[in-house]
């Protein structure tokens, strides 16, 4: 499964983005309302300049306290992103993400980002995968 048929799949279009200098409590907010992990930080919505999940937040919330809530989303950012593109196999970006010990890959295509996935999506488009292929095999086998 192609990382493009599981963008498809998914019920947010598009990639939510927060600006550099958002208060690290607005994206908590964010993705709280939202039920997500990640933010994507962006001037334009197109080039990321970093991520922010919930686990940055809560490290640092761990290691300072609230106070870190009134920072801006650029100093608890990943700088340096991993990403992939449309057309890489679930299984390579899943391995990525177990290696990198991260849950959430920006997709980019042409230098702009195009969609996000979470290790849970690809999981679950990879399941879908097995599956399928598991039906086709049964039928093969019956003489359907």
């Amino acid at each position: 499964m192609l990382i493009s048929q599981i963008l498809k799949e998914k019920d947010i279009e598009g990639v939510l983005t927060v600006a550099p200098g958002t208060a690290v409590s607005e994206a908590a907010s964010i993705l709280s309302s939202r039920g997500i992990g990640a933010l994507i930080v962006s001037n334009d919505g197109l080039v990321p300049l970093g991520i922010i999940t919930e686990r940055d937040i809560v490290r640092e919330l761990g290691k300072r306290g609230g106070g870190c809530l009134n920072d801006p989303v650029d100093d608890l950012m990943t700088r340096d992103i991993i990403s992939c593109i449309p057309g890489d196999r679930a299984l390579r970006v899943l391995q990525m993400m177990t290696e990198g010990r991260f849950r959430h890959m920006p997709v980019m295509a042409d230098g702009e980002l195009v969609g996000m996935v979470s290790i849970g999506d690809v999981v679950k488009g990879r399941l879908n995968e097995l599956s399928a292929q598991n039906e086709s095999l049964k039928a093969m086998i019956m003489g359907y």
